[in-house]
């Protein structure tokens, strides 16, 4: 049976914060796009303080087999996850598109959601070191921004984003992207495991924590729609925002995997599609 701890070195200067594992319309005046700045971190950092609650809730769960390995990138790829955050979510934000946990080759990379390499790197213009996690499994390494392969999720993703948008302060204006949970986990064999294929009792318990600090989160940057990309996502989201005050609704949207048929006959016109029927293009296009 598998417990979550972080092992670090005594005095490693590499040292993760210690983690016990147990969210009308927002519209800003018309003008220029501003650049991020750093003097409008308040939010940020209570969104970072929100996200460590939840670790240290999530780092009490025992997790039995089939998971062998659990990683939590917002542990070990903390700096280029906290540059995520204090980047792109400094103020109120009107949409949340939800994801459900890393993929092993996006935000355990590099520690945003979906977070492709390449798009992290060259549109995001995120860096900064990511450290080896407390458990390694040999089959799904962690190299950071040096990983060679591309997450066809985030890729897709992103890509759809950055053709519409063009630049990332438009997108992340009303908007902002953020996992339900924060691990990911793999079996012996490094199969990657969704919170489905965990045994029931402590898939309950896991994601029972995660909905609690999704109403958090929402609460926290005022968001009035959480468009969940997946159905689990979704369905996972109308369940944990139910009844709460004021109202947050809540959408899907196709999830861009390539084990998706759906998504590989076309993912961008599908998204293109759905988010003009949710009116949120005006938003990624001002």
């Amino acid at each position: 049976m598998l417990v979550l701890h972080s092992k670090h070195k005594p005095g490693d200067p590499n040292m993760a914060v210690p983690q016990t594992f147990p969210l009308g319309p927002i519209h800003e005046n018309a003008g220029a796009l501003e650049e991020p700045r750093t003097c409008s971190r308040s939010l940020a950092e209570d969104f970072l303080e929100e996200e460590l609650r939840l670790n240290a809730e999530l780092n009490q769960l025992q997790f039995p087999e089939p998971v062998s390995v659990i990683y939590n990138p917002v542990d070990y790829a903390r700096e280029p996850h906290r540059s995520y955050v204090t980047q792109y979510c400094q103020g109120p934000k009107e949409v949340l598109f939800l994801g459900m946990n890393p993929g092993p080759f996006g935000m355990a990379q590099t520690g945003v959601p979906f977070g492709e390499v390449n798009i992290v790197r060259d549109w995001l213009r995120i860096g900064g070191p990511v450290l080896t996690p407390p458990q390694e499994h040999p089959k799904r390494p962690v190299l950071g921004l040096e990983c060679p392969q591309s997450e066809v999720s985030g890729a897709r993703f992103w890509g759809f984003f950055r053709n519409l948008c063009g630049q990332p302060q438009v997108f992340f204006r009303h908007c902002f992207v953020h996992n339900l949970c924060p691990l990911l986990f793999l079996a012996s064999s490094g199969r990657n495991l969704t919170p489905t294929d965990l045994p029931a009792k402590p898939r309950e318990q896991l994601l029972a924590i995660c909905d609690a600090a999704l109403r958090r989160q929402v609460q926290l940057l005022k968001v009035r729609l959480v468009v969940g990309v997946g159905r689990l996502a979704e369905q996972r989201a109308r369940r944990a925002l139910a009844g709460l005050t004021p109202e947050v609704r809540v959408e899907g949207l196709l999830h861009p995997s390539p084990r998706s048929p759906q998504a590989n006959k076309g993912w961008e016109a599908a998204a293109r599609e759905r988010l003009s029927e949710l009116g949120l293009l005006p938003l990624l296009t001002e």
